[in-house]
């Protein structure tokens, strides 16, 4: 009747990346370096150096990559010069990349400019394909097979 209760200790929740944007260098910024980090990053200004993100990263239109980038989703609207790497990478209308990509998935909407290569992770084994059957050859001078082109008629048919 009066026994104590006893409390179960919550676990810690592991660390995810996060889908909401944690860092904004926004559209009047011009940054150099390195930057890291392990949620949601927006650029809207300028950045020289690399971006290393666990999170997501928005390149909105106003703004002008030069960096190697990592990242898990990537949406890039501006520009960017420089290799990317990540799970999913989305070039919209107005993005602008000069640069290879190592992807999982991406996504090119009509308008979008890519320079580069693209390379997919994929645990896709291409599909085996047969070469083609050589087809019969006729002796030099002799017709080909006839072909019948018509439909036979009921009489023939009875035959």
């Amino acid at each position: 009747m009066f026994k104590k209760e006893t409390t179960k200790t919550q676990q810690p929740a592991v660390p995810t990346p996060s889908a909401r944007i944690e860092t904004v260098i926004g559209p009047n910024a011009h940054f150099r370096g390195e930057l890291v980090s392990e949620g949601g990053v927006r650029i809207d200004g300028i950045f020289e150096g690399t971006v290393n993100t666990t999170g997501n990263l928005v390149i909105g239109e106003t703004a002008k990559v030069i960096a190697d980038i990592t990242a898990n989703n990537i949406s890039i609207s501006g520009a960017v010069k420089g290799n990317i790497s990540g799970n999913r990478v989305e070039i919209l209308e107005t993005g602008r990349v000069w640069g290879d990509l190592t992807v999982s998935s991406l996504l090119l909407n009509e308008g979008a400019y890519l320079r580069g290569q693209t390379t997919m992770h994929a645990d896709i084994e291409p599909p085996q394909l047969e070469p083609p059957k050589p087809r019969p050859t006729t002796q030099p001078g002799q017709p080909g097979p006839i072909v019948d082109v018509e439909p036979a008629s009921p009489e023939e048919e009875e035959e």
